[in-house]
């Protein structure tokens, strides 16, 4: 009879565990991380040099004195 109650008690024990394993907090999710890419302007590292240039050209265009 001992060694039935000592069965019956660890069938008990083993069949509650799954049952207290989780507990009611809610889960935690980490928030996913997004990665974005950077977009390529290629035509942005030209661009301003040229309008300089072009700023320059007309300056020197417009005051371009010349004798009479």
């Amino acid at each position: 009879m001992k060694t039935a109650k000592i069965a019956i008690a660890l069938a008990c024990a083993t069949a509650a565990a799954p049952a207290l394993a989780g507990g009611m907090a809610e889960p935690v999710m980490e928030p996913e991380v997004v990665v974005e890419e950077a977009a390529n302007n290629t035509s942005g590292g030209w661009l301003v040099p040229l309008l300089l240039l072009v700023l320059i050209a007309a300056a020197v265009a417009s005051n371009d004195s010349s004798p009479d």
